[in-house]
Protein backbone atom coordinates (compact mmCIF):
# COMPACT_ATOMS: atom_id res chain seq x y z
CA UNK A 1 0.00 0.00 0.00
CA UNK A 2 0.89 3.54 -0.15
CA UNK A 3 1.02 6.15 2.35
CA UNK A 4 -0.67 9.49 1.37
CA UNK A 5 1.60 12.90 2.14
CA UNK A 6 -0.64 15.40 5.38
CA UNK A 7 1.52 17.91 5.44
CA UNK A 8 4.48 20.05 3.29
CA UNK A 9 7.79 19.45 3.89
CA UNK A 10 8.07 20.77 7.35
CA UNK A 11 11.06 19.35 9.01
CA UNK A 12 14.78 19.08 7.69
CA UNK A 13 14.87 15.72 9.94
CA UNK A 14 11.17 14.74 11.10
CA UNK A 15 11.46 12.14 14.16
CA UNK A 16 9.40 10.51 17.06
CA UNK A 17 5.84 10.59 16.05
CA UNK A 18 3.31 10.02 19.01
CA UNK A 19 -0.67 9.98 19.26
CA UNK A 20 -1.97 12.55 21.47
CA UNK A 21 -5.43 11.08 22.48
CA UNK A 22 -6.29 13.81 24.93
CA UNK A 23 -5.51 16.94 21.87
CA UNK A 24 -6.75 14.46 18.77
CA UNK A 25 -3.69 15.63 17.86
CA UNK A 26 -0.14 13.86 15.95
CA UNK A 27 2.49 15.23 17.55
CA UNK A 28 6.51 14.59 16.50
CA UNK A 29 9.95 16.38 16.62
CA UNK A 30 12.36 18.34 13.98
CA UNK A 31 15.32 16.94 15.82
CA UNK A 32 18.27 19.07 15.10
CA UNK A 33 16.32 22.27 14.84
CA UNK A 34 15.19 21.10 18.92
CA UNK A 35 11.83 21.76 17.89
CA UNK A 36 8.26 20.13 18.72
CA UNK A 37 5.35 19.69 16.34
CA UNK A 38 1.90 19.15 16.34
CA UNK A 39 -0.62 18.58 13.99
CA UNK A 40 -4.77 18.48 15.11
CA UNK A 41 -7.46 15.96 13.14
CA UNK A 42 -11.01 16.32 13.19
CA UNK A 43 -13.56 14.10 14.46
CA UNK A 44 -13.47 12.81 10.85
CA UNK A 45 -9.65 12.09 10.17
CA UNK A 46 -9.75 15.18 8.46
CA UNK A 47 -6.99 18.14 8.73
CA UNK A 48 -7.98 20.44 11.56
CA UNK A 49 -7.48 24.24 10.33
CA UNK A 50 -5.09 25.11 12.58
CA UNK A 51 -2.08 23.65 10.29
CA UNK A 52 1.30 22.57 11.77
CA UNK A 53 2.31 23.95 15.17
CA UNK A 54 5.86 24.20 16.15
CA UNK A 55 7.78 24.81 19.10
CA UNK A 56 10.97 25.37 20.29
CA UNK A 57 12.63 23.49 23.14
CA UNK A 58 16.29 23.07 22.90
CA UNK A 59 19.34 22.26 20.97
CA UNK A 60 18.20 19.14 19.97
CA UNK A 61 14.84 17.48 20.61
CA UNK A 62 14.91 14.05 19.59
CA UNK A 63 11.53 11.92 21.16
CA UNK A 64 8.48 12.82 23.12
CA UNK A 65 6.05 11.32 24.98
CA UNK A 66 3.17 11.86 27.36
CA UNK A 67 3.33 12.57 30.77
CA UNK A 68 0.53 10.47 32.85
CA UNK A 69 -0.06 13.85 35.20
CA UNK A 70 -0.16 15.94 31.87
CA UNK A 71 2.23 17.70 29.68
CA UNK A 72 5.38 15.98 27.65
CA UNK A 73 8.77 14.31 28.44
CA UNK A 74 11.48 15.23 26.02
CA UNK A 75 14.77 13.98 25.04
CA UNK A 76 17.18 17.15 24.33
CA UNK A 77 20.76 17.04 23.23
CA UNK A 78 22.11 15.93 26.68
CA UNK A 79 19.20 16.12 28.95
CA UNK A 80 15.91 15.12 29.68
CA UNK A 81 12.96 18.03 29.70
CA UNK A 82 9.81 17.79 31.63
CA UNK A 83 7.38 20.00 29.85
CA UNK A 84 4.23 21.19 31.67
CA UNK A 85 0.68 21.36 29.46
CA UNK A 86 1.66 24.37 27.69
CA UNK A 87 4.70 22.85 26.64
CA UNK A 88 6.86 25.32 29.01
CA UNK A 89 9.61 23.47 30.85
CA UNK A 90 9.18 22.70 34.22
CA UNK A 91 12.52 20.88 34.58
CA UNK A 92 15.78 20.26 33.00
CA UNK A 93 17.52 16.97 34.06
CA UNK A 94 21.14 16.70 32.57
CA UNK A 95 22.61 13.25 32.15
CA UNK A 96 26.04 13.06 34.33
CA UNK A 97 29.42 12.53 32.40
CA UNK A 98 27.79 13.08 29.16
CA UNK A 99 30.20 12.11 26.34
CA UNK A 100 31.09 14.85 24.34
CA UNK A 101 30.27 15.08 20.82
CA UNK A 102 27.06 12.68 21.13
CA UNK A 103 23.29 13.93 21.18
CA UNK A 104 20.49 12.25 22.05
CA UNK A 105 18.45 9.97 19.55
CA UNK A 106 15.45 7.62 19.47
CA UNK A 107 13.50 5.79 22.53
CA UNK A 108 10.20 5.73 24.16
CA UNK A 109 8.79 4.61 27.42
CA UNK A 110 8.11 1.49 29.71
CA UNK A 111 5.24 -0.37 31.01
CA UNK A 112 6.32 0.71 34.20
CA UNK A 113 6.34 4.40 33.31
CA UNK A 114 9.91 4.78 32.69
CA UNK A 115 11.36 7.01 29.67
CA UNK A 116 14.47 5.54 27.58
CA UNK A 117 15.98 7.64 25.06
CA UNK A 118 19.32 6.33 23.18
CA UNK A 119 22.30 8.24 22.28
CA UNK A 120 24.82 8.27 19.02
CA UNK A 121 27.60 10.50 18.04
CA UNK A 122 27.24 13.37 15.58
CA UNK A 123 29.77 11.58 13.03
CA UNK A 124 28.19 8.16 14.19
CA UNK A 125 31.28 6.94 15.19
CA UNK A 126 30.87 2.86 16.05
CA UNK A 127 30.35 2.11 19.82
CA UNK A 128 30.31 5.63 21.06
CA UNK A 129 25.71 5.52 21.90
CA UNK A 130 24.24 4.63 24.56
CA UNK A 131 20.75 3.59 26.08
CA UNK A 132 19.38 5.68 29.12
CA UNK A 133 17.01 5.21 31.37
CA UNK A 134 15.25 8.06 32.67
CA UNK A 135 12.92 6.64 36.07
CA UNK A 136 9.85 7.91 37.21
CA UNK A 137 11.86 9.79 40.59
CA UNK A 138 14.46 11.74 37.97
CA UNK A 139 17.17 9.04 38.72
CA UNK A 140 19.62 8.43 35.29
CA UNK A 141 20.97 4.63 34.46
CA UNK A 142 22.73 3.58 31.63
CA UNK A 143 20.63 0.34 30.33
CA UNK A 144 22.77 -0.22 26.99
CA UNK A 145 26.43 0.69 26.10
CA UNK A 146 28.81 0.84 23.13
CA UNK A 147 25.96 1.05 20.86
CA UNK A 148 26.48 3.03 17.90
CA UNK A 149 22.92 4.89 16.80
CA UNK A 150 20.51 4.01 19.41
CA UNK A 151 17.16 4.02 17.27
CA UNK A 152 13.58 2.53 17.84
CA UNK A 153 12.16 1.27 21.09
CA UNK A 154 8.79 -0.72 21.80
CA UNK A 155 7.31 -2.99 23.93
CA UNK A 156 5.41 -5.93 23.15
CA UNK A 157 1.76 -5.88 23.80
CA UNK A 158 1.85 -7.93 27.06
CA UNK A 159 4.92 -5.98 27.97
CA UNK A 160 7.12 -9.41 28.80
CA UNK A 161 10.05 -8.20 26.20
CA UNK A 162 10.82 -4.95 24.16
CA UNK A 163 12.08 -4.72 20.37
CA UNK A 164 14.77 -2.57 20.31
CA UNK A 165 17.17 -1.04 17.04
CA UNK A 166 20.16 -0.04 16.79
CA UNK A 167 21.00 0.39 13.28
CA UNK A 168 24.27 -0.19 12.27
CA UNK A 169 23.32 -3.85 12.80
CA UNK A 170 20.93 -3.70 10.26
CA UNK A 171 18.41 -5.36 12.85
CA UNK A 172 15.40 -5.19 15.33
CA UNK A 173 16.47 -7.10 18.11
CA UNK A 174 14.65 -8.69 21.32
CA UNK A 175 15.19 -7.77 24.81
CA UNK A 176 13.82 -9.27 27.92
CA UNK A 177 11.36 -6.91 29.94
CA UNK A 178 14.65 -5.57 32.00
CA UNK A 179 16.50 -4.74 28.76
CA UNK A 180 18.66 -7.40 29.79
CA UNK A 181 18.94 -10.35 27.69
CA UNK A 182 19.15 -8.94 24.08
CA UNK A 183 18.95 -11.33 20.92
CA UNK A 184 18.02 -11.03 16.86
CA UNK A 185 14.38 -10.71 15.81
CA UNK A 186 14.92 -9.76 12.48
CA UNK A 187 18.09 -8.94 10.13
CA UNK A 188 16.96 -6.11 7.22
CA UNK A 189 18.52 -7.02 4.05
CA UNK A 190 20.67 -3.84 3.10
CA UNK A 191 19.27 -3.12 -0.18
CA UNK A 192 15.86 -2.83 1.68
CA UNK A 193 17.56 0.18 3.95
CA UNK A 194 18.73 0.51 7.36
CA UNK A 195 16.35 -0.04 10.61
CA UNK A 196 15.04 3.22 12.32
CA UNK A 197 11.93 3.83 14.20
CA UNK A 198 9.88 1.22 15.41
CA UNK A 199 6.32 0.91 16.61
CA UNK A 200 4.41 -2.67 17.33
CA UNK A 201 0.53 -3.62 16.78
CA UNK A 202 -2.25 -5.28 19.09
CA UNK A 203 -1.30 -8.11 17.41
CA UNK A 204 2.26 -8.41 18.05
CA UNK A 205 3.56 -7.25 15.17
CA UNK A 206 6.23 -5.35 14.67
CA UNK A 207 6.63 -2.05 12.20
CA UNK A 208 9.93 -0.39 11.30
CA UNK A 209 10.72 2.68 9.35
CA UNK A 210 13.39 1.94 6.99
CA UNK A 211 15.95 4.88 6.27
CA UNK A 212 17.00 4.43 2.56
CA UNK A 213 14.41 2.11 1.64
CA UNK A 214 11.76 4.50 0.96
CA UNK A 215 9.27 1.82 3.15
CA UNK A 216 7.85 0.88 6.47
CA UNK A 217 7.90 -2.92 6.53
CA UNK A 218 5.59 -5.36 8.90
CA UNK A 219 6.70 -8.05 10.72
CA UNK A 220 4.90 -10.71 12.17
CA UNK A 221 5.28 -11.90 15.59
CA UNK A 222 7.27 -14.86 14.29
CA UNK A 223 9.56 -12.41 12.37
CA UNK A 224 7.81 -13.04 8.81
CA UNK A 225 7.66 -9.60 6.73
CA UNK A 226 3.88 -9.85 5.79
CA UNK A 227 3.45 -6.06 4.76
CA UNK A 228 4.96 -2.81 2.89
CA UNK A 229 4.03 0.79 3.22
CA UNK A 230 5.53 2.50 0.21
CA UNK A 231 6.74 6.14 0.88
CA UNK A 232 7.50 8.14 -1.66
CA UNK A 233 11.12 9.67 0.28
CA UNK A 234 14.18 7.51 0.71
CA UNK A 235 14.54 8.18 4.17
CA UNK A 236 11.97 7.17 6.25
CA UNK A 237 12.72 7.68 10.03
CA UNK A 238 9.67 6.55 12.28
CA UNK A 239 6.33 5.85 12.63
CA UNK A 240 3.20 5.60 15.25
CA UNK A 241 -0.34 4.73 15.26
CA UNK A 242 -3.09 7.17 15.73
CA UNK A 243 -6.20 8.65 15.19
CA UNK A 244 -9.32 7.87 17.24
CA UNK A 245 -9.35 4.17 17.05
CA UNK A 246 -5.51 3.82 16.10
CA UNK A 247 -5.96 2.29 12.96
CA UNK A 248 -4.20 4.98 11.19
CA UNK A 249 0.02 4.68 10.85
CA UNK A 250 1.64 7.74 10.87
CA UNK A 251 5.16 8.02 9.13
CA UNK A 252 7.98 10.70 9.56
CA UNK A 253 10.29 11.52 6.70
CA UNK A 254 13.89 13.47 6.21
CA UNK A 255 15.33 15.67 4.04
CA UNK A 256 18.60 16.22 6.16
CA UNK A 257 21.76 16.19 3.62
CA UNK A 258 20.35 15.38 0.83
CA UNK A 259 21.30 17.41 -2.21
CA UNK A 260 18.37 16.48 -4.17
CA UNK A 261 15.68 15.75 -1.48
CA UNK A 262 12.18 14.36 -3.07
CA UNK A 263 9.29 17.10 -2.82
CA UNK A 264 7.77 15.22 0.18
CA UNK A 265 11.05 14.53 2.37
CA UNK A 266 10.29 16.03 6.09
CA UNK A 267 6.31 15.88 5.67
CA UNK A 268 4.28 14.06 8.06
CA UNK A 269 2.68 10.69 5.90
CA UNK A 270 -0.21 8.57 6.77
CA UNK A 271 -1.42 5.28 6.26
CA UNK A 272 -4.66 3.03 6.82
CA UNK A 273 -3.06 -0.04 7.37
CA UNK A 274 -5.84 -2.61 8.66
CA UNK A 275 -4.86 -2.57 11.75
CA UNK A 276 -4.86 -1.09 15.42
CA UNK A 277 -1.90 0.17 17.34
CA UNK A 278 -1.51 0.38 20.88
CA UNK A 279 -1.64 3.47 23.02
CA UNK A 280 1.39 5.27 23.49
CA UNK A 281 3.09 4.25 26.70
CA UNK A 282 3.22 7.21 29.25
CA UNK A 283 5.91 8.42 31.58
CA UNK A 284 4.94 9.17 35.27
CA UNK A 285 7.45 11.58 36.18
Amino acid sequence: MDAEQLTAAVADHAEGPVWDATRGTVRWVDMLAGDLLSLDLGPDRSLGAGGVHRRHVDDVAAVLRPRIGGGTVVAGESAFLLLDRDDAVERRITVPGWPTGTRMNEGGCDPAGAFYAGSMAYDARPGAGRLYRLAPSGEITVVLAKVTISNGLAWSPDGTGAYYVDTATGRIDVLDADLGRRRPFVTIPPEHGSPDGITVDATGAVWVALWGGGAVHRYTAGGLLDGVVHVPVRQVTACTFGGPTLDELFITTSRHGLADPEPGAGALFRAAVGVTGLPPLPYAG
